[in-house]
């Protein structure tokens, strides 16, 4: 059984029963025979089975945003995830045709010779409950319009998302077995990609459960992509808009409560901005509202379990005890369970657990740096590599420093933000492989050669 405890108030808000071992596999024959006819469908029929797929998701927001207030605690100020997911959604549709065009290598009276993309089969998504619809759009879109069949595998967090996106793709015409939600515990998932069930596995998550990953699909050739933790840095430099750097740098760290795969969780100052920038953050965070997430003025909500703050409570006190210092009290409504008071810490080092270890919740350690090569030289002091941002007028400064920083996307004057033009991926402990862009369908597609003589 799968259940979602609300952050709200600690309740049950909704539970499901996992498939069996047999009843899993079944769901994989039906997506196997599915997918045969669904790559056959012309392309252009996929786009828009999708594209009216997304526009379904997008008639049940005014339903879905109170439904994420209460599995994971987003505030319904916000107003949900649609304006992301559409756009992930419908660029990846505009460059499909392009994406997924056959090589032409030669088209003479002798030969016809080319490369073609063709699908892995089944594809199963295993998608994380910070970002539930964004993050599963991602693989599914792409996916679903080069031929593949999807199987997508919610986090207990959110069940209800991936019952709500089966309900639009399905209603737009997009066949059952083609696109198929799935309740699996970790075992039998774990089974499935031992019997090598699909031909592409797209995981997004912890370190651990990315590990688990790939202990599943040894041997199995099958592919996986996998976009793991972060410990994510911003740098502010010498000739930065220190208000810019600040808003956005701080926005980057508290949004979601924290709980952001590229949200900003080290921030590194040039020495001469330090004091100031701390003055003005400690303003911003101060400015916040912790409360029900149902609340429109609500502008922190609850983190999305109890046990996810007590990992950021312990790393702070852990900080506090070697010497940080911390600049923000105690908010009256933090109950020590999952409403937790947001934290800004200086006096830091790297010797400190939430300096090192992804926090994913509503504290930033902030540093004074002397020059551009101590910031790289600490920005690359990381397990993790998934974004960086850096803040400066110069973009050639820009450009060189990015050039050496151990990342997966370097941002210039921003921060927390995935572009679906370019490719979403990581180096180190946060994982392999690339999901959206071009390189998205690449990865969810394999190379075919033909060589064919006429004569």
């Amino acid at each position: 059984m799968i259940r979602c405890i609300s952050p709200i108030d600690g309740t049950v808000y909704a539970e499901r029963t996992t498939l069996s071992g047999a009843e899993a596999a079944d769901a994989v024959s039906r997506a196997k025979a599915a997918q045969r006819d669904w790559s056959t469908r012309p392309l252009a029929e996929r786009i828009a089975l999708v594209q009216a797929g997304v526009a379904n998701v997008g008639k049940m927001n005014d339903e879905i945003v109170p439904e994420l207030a209460h599995q994971m605690g987003r505030p319904v100020r916000y107003g949900g995830e649609f304006g992301g997911f559409d756009e992930r959604a419908s660029y990846m549709a505009s460059i499909a045709q392009d994406a997924l065009a056959d090589i032409d290598i030669e088209d003479s009276g002798a030969f016809r010779r080319m490369i073609k993309r063709v699908p892995h089969g089944v594809v199963l998504v295993v998608a994380p409950w910070n970002y539930p619809y964004m993050t599963a759009i991602n693989t599914v879109a792409p996916a679903l319009i080069s031929g593949n069949a999807v199987m997508l595998k919610h986090a207990s967090q959110t069940p209800l998302v991936g019952e709500r996106m089966a309900k639009a793709f399905h209603e737009a015409g997009i066949p059952k077995g083609v696109f198929q939600n799935v309740f699996l515990d970790h075992q039998t998932t774990s089974d499935l990609i031992a019997a090598k069930s699909f031909g592409f596995v797209n995981f997004t998550g912890s370190v651990s459960g990315g590990r688990a990953m790939e202990q599943a699909a040894a041997g199995t050739f099958t592919g996986i992509g996998l976009e793991l933790g972060g410990k994510d840095p911003g740098y502010v430099c010498d000739d930065a808009d220190l208000d810019a750097a600040v808003d956005t740098l701080i926005d980057g760290a508290m949004f979601n409560s924290g709980q952001c795969c590229c949200g900003i969780e080290r921030i590194y100052v040039a020495e001469q901005h330090f004091d100031a920038f701390v003055e003005k953050a400690v303003a911003i965070v101060n400015g916040y509202k912790l409360g029900n997430p149902l609340d429109p003025e609500t502008t922190l909500g609850p983190m999305a379990h109890k046990r996810f703050a007590d990992t950021v409570r312990t790393q702070t006190a852990e900080a506090l005890a070697q010497g940080a210092k911390a600049h923000i009290q105690t908010f009256p409504q933090d109950d020590g369970g999952a409403y937790l008071s947001p934290q800004i810490l200086t006096n830091v080092s790297h010797d400190m657990r939430v300096m090192r270890e992804e926090s994913f919740g509503p504290v930033v350690g902030i540093m004074p740096v002397k020059d551009d090569a101590e910031a790289i030289a600490l920005m690359n002091d990381s397990d993790f590599g998934l974004t960086a941002s850096v803040w400066t007028k110069d973009v050639a400064r820009a450009e060189s420093i990015a050039d050496q920083i151990e990342t997966g996307t370097v941002f210039m004057n921003r921060a927390d933000y995935l572009d679906p033009g370019l490719c979403w991926t990581g180096c180190k402990d946060t994982g392999r492989g690339g999901g959206l862009s071009l390189i998205g369908y690449h990865n969810l597609t394999r190379p075919k050669s033909y060589h064919l003589k006429k004569a």
